[in-house]
């Protein structure tokens, strides 16, 4: 009940301040996206502030339910961000639930339930080797450099949808080397963690995702890139739980069916509701990032532009828009 609590409390935690962290980064100048200079001009923004300070709380907590329960448990959970991220959102929004959202609530709530009763999961198992650590890290690390790398040729909606993938691969892997930090340190003591790489790695993945997802929300509204993330970051845990850190799900085929039902449902639940017009900056204009530079005197390093959408002088939707968000 403990680790339920604490992943639940995380993902509410996360939702909200993703939904903050948006709102505030969308009005960061285009020519900051996927550069470290973005993070610094988010700092003078109260609102972002504010947003990083429920993110950093959801990571603590998330790091509590990891010590006490296994990621393939917990990471179904946090999953569930996206409901508080809603529920903000309609705040802001004064968009009713609907159909759709609801249909979205019930499909993720019952992929959740249907993951973790048909796969029971328990840790126990003997935690991989070096090598295999390398080689699932490596593998993730080189799938998000490949997202990466194709999302700066894509129009900006999709890079949005691409970066915040990315994001999730990396928080995914995070997740799980917290959990073999944590339990190292439950047996080995401080000294024994300050000696591995496992928790420079998870500082590491944390600063990368970081980058990657507000310059997501800085790229698209919320509903391109949140459910993006909130369905990559599970999928990638657990896949890394059962990869290196032991972690067993049932694998009879009747449990195995149930879990990918779980897992789909999660997924397409993610999707419906982070597409429900409730979720804000459904008026976010994609501005290409080479006009928006051209059009700026000292060639996009300043602050806000005036063509930036929902900046502080111009209204959300004004002006022509592009649809596709192509560059």
């Amino acid at each position: 009940m403990v680790v339920f609590l604490l992943a639940l409390s995380a993902a509410c935690c996360l939702g909200l301040g993703f939904v903050l962290q948006q709102h505030a980064a969308q009005r960061a100048p285009r020519a900051d996206l996927l550069r470290w200079r973005l993070l610094l001009d988010l700092l003078r923004m109260p609102e972002w502030l504010l947003g990083t300070g429920f993110m950093v709380s959801g990571l603590i907590l998330s790091a509590l339910a990891l010590n006490q329960g296994e990621v393939s448990l917990v990471e179904p959970l946090l999953a569930t961000n996206l409901l508080f991220a809603m529920a903000l959102s309609r705040v802001l929004t004064r968009q009713s639930l609907g159909r759709s959202g609801w249909a979205g609530v019930l499909l993720l709530a019952l992929g959740v339930t249907a993951f973790i009763v048909a796969g029971r999961p328990t840790g126990g198992g003997e935690p991989a080797g070096e090598l295999r650590h390398w080689v699932v890290v490596g593998t993730v690390v080189g799938l998000t450099v490949l997202l990466v790398s194709t999302a700066r040729r894509m129009p900006l909606f999709e890079e949005a949808t691409l970066l915040a993938l990315a994001a999730g691969l990396l928080y995914g892997l995070q997740d799980a080397l917290t959990r073999t930090t944590t339990l190292r340190l439950d047996h080995d003591g401080l000294d024994a963690v300050l000696r591995s790489w496992q928790p420079y790695a998870v500082v590491a993945a944390g600063v990368v995702g970081l980058l990657l997802v507000q310059s997501a929300f800085e790229a698209a509204p919320l509903r391109m890139s949140l459910p993006a993330l909130t369905a990559a970051q599970p999928i990638t845990g657990i896949a890394c739980a059962v990869g290196f850190l032991g972690d067993r799900l049932r694998v009879t085929p009747g449990a195995l069916a149930w879990q990918a039902a779980g897992l789909v449902a999660v997924v397409i639940g993610v999707i419906v509701i982070g597409r429900h017009p409730a979720m804000p900056g459904s008026g976010h204009r994609a501005v290409p990032r080479a006009a928006e530079a051209a059009d700026r005197p000292d060639g996009g390093d300043g602050g806000d532009s005036p063509d930036s959408p929902d900046g502080p002088d111009s209204p959300t939707g004004a002006g022509p828009t592009d649809p596709t968000g192509s560059r």
